[in-house]
């Protein structure tokens, strides 16, 4: 095998000429070269391969984390809205209550006085009924705006419906009440009084606060507590540091309330007249002994009881 070199710069050549074994080698190598490439690609290619499933393995778990992820937000999301829609739903019921029990006291009192009852415009709205069935997941449910419209409009009912009790109440004044709605004595009989109306020390904590009535007691529970006027009962129940209450609306812009009882004899809508018995002294709520708090409202607001106990009953 003859090689020949030619330099183009100087314009000289040169052969070299391979024989035996060095001919063999050069073969060798010509022919071993393309080969030994090929077999380093496929092996490269082989090694690089597990390393690709890899990868693969790798982007498959974080888009699984992800949809895991995805999942628990998605399962929150769900649980807040729940929990809006239990809490939205929650105040319909209690607004439906209050609506029912305007409804009822309007009747029991127009009846009792022998006045028109206000009705609704449309009563059908409240008659429902039927036996409670599980709602399946299928079936389209109430959304939050649902609930929202359905709140505002029993909001706007309840205020025309006191209204109408309002407008029911001033015909019922000038029906029944004219003479006997004047409050007037103690409602309770041989009491003395034991705070009065205005600052004064709190007797359970001590500190300077405003009492908006007076407490009267003969010192022993179950004294009667007797209504100083004629009116409706609005309120009989328990309530908050009054503990068992009784609230009167004498008409005329009056109302009375008597707390701390230990049993009501009224109850919500009731028509009473003056010296009717409304409870029995006790000691319930925030209290520190049997006594009844009296209170005494014109106008909607709180005045001092002490001149209207001491007018004379006509």
């Amino acid at each position: 095998m003859k090689f020949i070199l030619i330099d183009q710069r100087l314009g000289h050549s040169r052969s070299l000429e391979f024989k035996g074994w060095l001919k063999a080698l050069l073969s060798l190598c010509l022919l071993g070269t393309p080969v030994g490439l090929g077999y380093f690609g496929y092996h490269l290619a082989s090694v690089q391969q597990p390393g690709s499933n890899f990868l693969a393995a790798h982007s498959t778990e974080n888009w699984q984390r992800e949809l895991e992820l995805q999942a628990l937000q998605l399962e929150q999301l769900r649980a807040d809205s729940a929990q809006e829609l239990d809490a939205l739903t929650l105040k319909l019921a209690k607004l439906q209550a209050r609506l029912a029990r305007l409804d009822a006291l309007g009747s029991r009192v127009a009846s009792l006085g022998g006045v028109a009852a206000p009705l609704a415009e449309d009563e059908s709205a409240f008659a429902a009924g039927g036996p409670l069935t599980t709602i399946s997941d299928e079936l389209p449910s109430y959304t939050a705006v649902d609930f929202g419209e359905a709140v505002g409009a029993l909001e706007k009912q309840i205020e025309e419906r006191q209204q109408q009790l309002g407008a029911l109440e001033s015909a019922l004044s000038g029906q029944r009440f004219e003479d006997g709605g004047r409050i007037a004595g103690r409602p309770i009989e041989d009491a003395w009084i034991a705070s009065p109306f205005g600052y004064r020390p709190d007797p359970l904590s001590g500190k300077r606060s405003f009492h908006a009535g007076l407490d009267l007691t003969t010192g022993q529970a179950g004294a009667r507590i007797s209504a100083v006027g004629a009116g409706v009962v609005t309120w009989a129940g328990p309530r908050s540091g009054y503990g068992l209450l009784v609230e009167v609306n004498h008409g005329n812009g009056y109302k009375t309330r008597y707390a701390h009882s230990q049993e009501l004899l009224v109850e919500v809508g009731d028509v009473i007249d003056r010296g009717d018995a409304l409870a029995l002294v006790g000691s319930t709520g925030r209290s520190t002994g049997p006594h009844v708090h009296f209170e005494v409202y014109k106008n909607g607001r709180v005045v001092d009881p002490a001149s209207y106990i001491r007018r004379t009953v006509r």
